[in-house]
């Protein structure tokens, strides 16, 4: 890899899987994964415009492994200005070349986000103002690949949402600032409200902080990479960073200069056999 990249998500898939790609236009594509060049453990690998037809202005947002279209499955997919959807996995299960739609999106807006549910999940939005709401997925019923979706969380102003996330009993939300901050929360701290309301606070915005720019789940073990506007680049575990409460600014995760900002946060899930640097075997040895 190039100095600047990182690796930003871990996937575990068999080569005869199929990669769900959504992207920010809100159009879906389909990878097998045999189709993607097998490389050693030191490989560049190959960008992802190699491989889908994507637009100028398209980047992929969200990645789902996929081995069958169970019925009891669901792509639960989140937009910038608030809009959520609920769509059978089974919708999705006829690939086209050139991609679907899979959320018709209003000038404007962005798909930022898709997860796997199963129909019995929570689902938690975290907005660009530092609020975050949590709701059960059983309030937003099933809608076919067409349709815009419903409100997921009220947004004022200029607020975006930034993340969505499904929450797990032993995760933290590690949210990160504008300016550099940031803190653990445990996700029981987020109370489960109905869709559509405002939330509640997540991590305090203010002149110190800037607004939230990016939220995670960490788990025991995870590393996290940090990175600002003019490619600065910090990799930190994650149990390093402070845990705090819901209601407070959190800690300086990066040191930031001048005019610089922090742009996005990522959680790194490193496989087991990147703890180590091995020697690779032969290439005659099994």
């Amino acid at each position: 890899m190039k100095d600047e990249d990182f690796v930003a998500q871990l996937l575990v898939a068999g080569s005869k899987d199929t990669l769900l790609c959504f992207t920010n236009l809100g159009k879906v594509y389909w990878l097998k994964v045999w189709h993607i060049p097998q490389g050693s453990r030191t490989a560049k690998g190959r960008p992802l415009v190699n491989l889908l037809p994507l637009a100028d202005s398209e980047r992929v947002t969200a990645i789902l492994p996929i081995r069958t279209y169970e019925e009891d499955r669901f792509v639960f997919m989140a937009t910038a200005n608030g809009t959520v959807k609920k769509t059978p996995l089974e919708q999705f299960s006829r690939p086209r070349s050139a991609g679907l739609i899979a959320l018709e999106l209003d000038e404007g807006n962005t798909l930022i986000g898709a997860a796997l549910t199963d129909g019995q999940c929570d689902v938690l939005l975290l907005t660009s103002s530092g609020k975050a709401a949590r709701f059960a997925e059983s309030d937003v019923r099933a809608m076919g690949r067409t349709a815009r979706g419903v409100r997921g969380i009220a947004l004022r102003g200029e607020q975006r949402v930034i993340a969505l996330i499904i929450p797990r009993a032993d995760g933290f939300v590690l949210t990160a600032s504008a300016r550099g901050y940031g803190k653990r929360t445990p996700v029981d701290e987020f109370p489960r409200k109905g869709r559509g309301t405002q939330g509640v606070i997540a991590m305090q915005t203010s002149s110190r902080n800037g607004d939230l720019i990016g939220a995670v789940q960490v788990f025991a073990g995870d590393e996290i990479m940090l990175i600002s506007n003019q490619g600065t680049l910090v990799r930190t575990a994650a149990d390093g960073v402070s845990l705090l409460g819901r209601n407070t600014q959190g800690v300086k995760l990066i040191g930031l200069r001048g005019d610089e900002i922090l742009g996005s946060v990522q959680r790194i899930e490193e496989s087991a056999s990147d703890e180590t640097d091995l020697p690779e075997a032969p290439a005659d040895e099994e």
